[in-house]
């Protein structure tokens, strides 16, 4: 692909106040750099990146905080990965064995949802970089899109079909990035099982031939049933799932806002609190599952999107709460019982994220946030070069100079891929998943 020399240098002013803040610093490199692999990119760790948004001023008490969780984890990550954690999809044991490492060090996956190649290979080239492990997470509205939006997706067809195509494609590329690699898919509510018990019938097939299952994980959100009922389905799955060493996620309580398709803006407060006898019950049902393995996304207070400060009441103490109350119930030796989810995490402070991971968060979801970094990296680029999108012929060069090389639609996506891997590089950061590997 030929590159774009530097044009007259003509930034058009950000029309909204709010997009000022955009990463032009993250994009200075531009199309010249555009499909130039960092030095060490695959397997090689390097230093983050700089971040694209500067972390909020935090509180004494944070300060402190963090700085014990980041001593911690220096020292916690001395240890050695698993052996079985090796680069490329990680699944049965294997993943068993990064969720405890992860917890063990103080540390937390990203999980991030993707739409397709450019997302999945941010996440990827992410990862590399800040020398962690990644969850790359479909939704059904996710793989539907990778399908393409013309298909009809009758009995949740094109949704099955796309996940599935993405999956592959990671499996394809995951190890030439040198890092461990977890496929996970989001909420699926009760009305979307078909959904899951398709992606089920393609794990089965792949472990006949493969001997693991395509996917690493799957989740089951079952929290607008009542207890009993969504505890009851979800034993049912996992005793599926174990057959073939994929692991469940569920979840309690209920996430707030709204994330494709998944609409609970008006759910009662009250809701968003799980209470630490509904996580026992939970642990006991499922832990009665022969080589069941599974996380719980225990409601903390957690909402979809990003808000105005004040508008999410984050109460991790919960989950420490929890963890007492169930290491008590369980004689006391394990300390962190549960391997907790963190939904929402878009927006959180830093504050909340670490105290989350004390108590045992192994992973935080991430999607609002890399959504608005990806499309800042493409506005960020169509800034730059306005001059030289307008048509196909004729630019600030001349009339008759063509434009092929600036509307290549490579160079707007790489943009995108590039301002959202470096979003991820400040969320690994924040949940201390740099150099662990």
């Amino acid at each position: 692909l030929p590159i774009p020399p530097s044009p007259p240098i003509r930034v058009a002013p950000a029309p909204h106040a709010m997009l000022r803040k955009v990463v032009l610093a993250g994009l200075a490199a531009t199309a010249v750099d555009a499909f130039t692999a960092p030095t060490g990119f695959f397997g090689t760790r390097q230093a983050p990146a700089a971040k694209i948004n500067s972390v909020k001023p935090v509180s004494a008490r944070t300060q402190r905080v963090n700085g014990a969780a980041s001593l911690r984890a220096a020292e916690a990550t001395k240890n050695k990965l698993p052996a079985s954690v090796k680069p490329g999809v990680v699944t049965g044991q294997a993943l068993v064995d990064l969720l405890k490492y992860a917890k063990e060090n103080n540390f937390a996956i990203p999980g991030v949802n993707i739409v397709g190649s450019n997302s999945i290979n941010a996440c990827m080239e992410a990862a590399a970089k800040y020398g962690g492990p990644i969850m790359v997470t479909f939704s059904k509205g996710g793989g539907q899109f990778i399908a393409g939006k013309s298909l009809p997706n009758k009995n949740d067809e094109a949704s099955i079909a796309g996940c599935i195509a993405g999956a592959l494609h990671v499996r394809a590329v995951a190890k030439q990035y040198g890092i461990p690699v977890v496929l996970h898919t989001d909420h699926c509510q009760k009305a979307w099982l078909p959904w899951i018990d398709g992606l089920m019938a393609a794990n089965e097939d792949y472990y006949k031939t493969h001997g693991e299952p395509l996917f690493s994980s799957h989740m089951l959100d079952l929290s607008e049933e009542p207890l009993e009922e969504n505890v009851e389905i979800c034993k049912k799955y996992l005793e599926r799932m174990a057959k073939c060493n994929v692991l469940l996620e569920m979840e309690l309580g209920v996430t707030g806002g709204e994330e494709d398709g998944v609409d609970n803006t008006g759910v009662d407060s009250a809701r968003l609190y799980t209470q630490p006898e509904e996580v026992w019950y939970t642990y006991q049902e499922l832990s009665k599952v022969p080589n069941g393995h599974f996380t719980i996304a225990a409601s903390f207070g957690n909402v979809h999107g990003v808000y105005a400060p004040g508008n999410v009441d984050l109460k991790p103490v919960i989950l420490h709460n929890t963890q007492k109350y169930i290491s008590e119930k369980l004689g006391g030796k394990d300390k962190k019982p549960v391997n907790f989810v963190f939904h929402g995490g878009s927006g959180s402070s830093l504050e909340d994220i670490r105290y989350a991971i004390e108590a045992g968060v192994i992973k935080m979801n991430i999607d609002t946030d890399t959504q608005w970094a990806f499309w800042d990296g493409v506005r960020g680029y169509e800034a730059k070069y306005h001059d030289y999108l307008q048509g196909q012929i004729g630019n600030p060069e001349g009339a008759t100079k063509p434009n092929k090389k600036y509307y290549d639609p490579r160079m707007m996506l790489r943009a995108g891929e590039e301002a959202m891997a470096k979003r991820l590089i400040q969320a690994a950061e924040d949940l201390n998943c740099v150099n662990v590997l």
